[in-house]
């Protein structure tokens, strides 16, 4: 199996409603997140590539346009603001774009991951 993995930062507040009033997550704030997507695959293609790195621009794109200095409550909506459902959102939209997905990281701080993986 043959691995490649690509890394993306964007910057980003949320607030993590339902918590107690004394959890610092419940406050509104933001990260300078760290996304890791990964893809895998049991043969490489004419080029010798699982995928083009290139090919993954449109990730870039994505995270520029829509994420990036964005509030995520309003962007991803308020069921998609944990770090972990944050990595299922990534991983569905680029598991869309590239078959050889097979999980995303996310880092919210440099002590931190989530990962979504099916």
């Amino acid at each position: 199996m043959y691995t490649i993995s690509k890394e993306y930062h964007f910057s980003a507040s949320h607030q993590l409603h339902g918590l107690p009033a004394d959890h610092p997550c419940a406050r509104l704030h933001g990260h300078n997140y760290i996304v890791v997507v990964i893809l895998q695959s049991d043969n490489l293609d004419q080029y010798g590539f699982v995928r083009d790195y290139r090919a993954l621009d449109a990730l870039k794109q994505y995270i520029d346009e829509c994420i990036d200095h964005r509030h995520l409550n309003e962007v991803l909506g308020e069921d998609c603001i944990t770090a972990e459902q944050i990595a299922r959102h990534f991983y569905d939209w680029c598991k869309a774009r590239w078959p050889e997905v097979s999980a995303v990281r996310i880092s919210e701080t440099p002590k931190t991951w989530a990962e979504y993986r099916p």
